[in-house]
C-alpha cells in the first residue's frame, strides 16, 4: 500500500490536475495553497451557474461542508452532476454533521444524485455518518473514538466509496481493506483548517490515481507527515501553520516509503 500510495503522490506533481473546491471561506486559502504546495492547481468555483461546466474539465471535485449556505449547496450539486458526467472523482468533507444533522441529508442527497467516491470527516462526523453518537465540540471532534474502525466499513458500504476518519491515528476503509495511519502531530489539532486541507489532498491524490483506497491514503499520509516536519522547524502556531506549507512542498512519493507509518 505504501508503494501504491507514492506513486500516486509523485503523478499529482506529475499531472499537476486541476482541483475543483468548493469550501468553506474560513480555510478557502488555506486549501488553495495546500494544493499548490502539493503539485496540484486550485481552483475555488463555487458559482452554481458556473459549476456544472467547471467540474467536467477539472481532474476532481471537492466539497466541504463547513460554512455550506444555501448558493454553495446548489453549487454542489451542479458540480457533482458534472464531474458524474465527466466520471471525475468527488471527494466530501461533511464539516459539522456530527451536530448539524441536516448535514447528513445534503450529503445523502449528494450520494444519491451523482455518487461519492471519498468521504473524509474526523471521527465524530464518521460515527455520526453510521448511525453512532460521539462527543463532538462544534465542528470538532473529541479525542479519539471507541468502535471508529466499524463506522467507517459502515460509511463505506453505506455510501458505496472509501471512507476516512481522521484523528490520533486515522482509519480509511472501503468496506473490504482497512488502514491505519499512524503519523501526525497534535499541533495539526491548534491551527485552522487542518482537516479542509486534507480533504482538498484528498481530492488531489484522487484525480491522480485510479485507487481511491490507495488515494486516501496517500492523502492523509502526506499531510501527516508535512505535520510532522513542520513540527520539526516551528513549535508554535503561526509558525507551524507557514512551515505545514513548506513541508507539503517537499514530500514526494520516496518520503511516504521512508516516513509512512501505514498498517494495513
Amino acid at each position: 500500500m505504501i508503494e501504491k500510495a507514492a506513486g500516486i503522490v509523485d503523478g499529482v506533481r506529475k499531472q499537476r490536475p486541476l482541483i475543483h473546491c468548493i469550501t468553506n471561506y474560513i480555510t478557502i486559502n488555506d486549501c488553495a495553497n495546500i494544493l499548490l504546495s502539493f503539485g496540484a492547481s486550485p481552483a475555488m468555483c463555487d458559482a452554481w451557474d458556473e459549476a456544472f461546466d467547471f467540474a467536467r474539465i477539472s481532474g476532481a471535485l471537492y466539497i466541504n461542508f463547513g460554512t455550506y449556505i444555501k448558493e454553495q449547496e446548489a453549487a454542489a450539486v451542479e458540480a457533482a452532476l458534472g464531474a458524474k458526467a465527466a466520471k471525475r472523482p468527488v471527494v466530501v468533507d461533511p464539516v459539522g454533521c456530527a451536530s448539524i444533522r441536516r448535514r447528513i441529508g445534503i450529503l445523502d442527497h449528494l450520494c444519491a444524485v451523482a455518487g461519492i467516491d471519498i468521504i473524509k470527516g474526523n471521527m465524530a462526523e464518521i460515527m455520526a455518518l453510521a448511525g453512532k453518537d460521539a462527543e463532538v465540540k462544534g465542528v470538532d471532534s473529541e479525542g479519539e473514538i471507541p468502535g471508529i474502525e466499524e463506522a467507517v466499513g459502515i460509511v463505506a458500504s453505506r455510501y458505496r466509496c472509501v471512507a476516512a476518519a481522521t484523528g490520533r491515528v486515522d482509519v480509511v476503509g472501503d468496506g473490504t481493506r482497512l488502514a491505519r495511519i499512524s503519523n501526525g502531530v497534535e499541533m495539526l489539532t491548534r491551527i485552522t483548517g487542518a482537516g479542509c486541507m486534507t480533504g482538498a489532498l484528498c481530492a488531489a491524490t484522487a484525480a491522480a490515481g485510479d485507487d481511491m483506497f490507495a488515494a486516501a491514503v496517500a492523502a492523509i499520509a502526506s499531510m501527516g507527515i508535512a505535520g510532522e516536519l513542520a513540527f520539526e522547524k516551528a513549535r508554535l502556531p503561526g509558525a507551524f501553520r507557514v512551515a505545514l506549507i513548506d513541508s507539503i512542498y517537499g514530500v514526494t512519493g520516496d518520503t511516504l516509503r521512508r516516513r509512512g507509518k501505514v498498517q494495513c
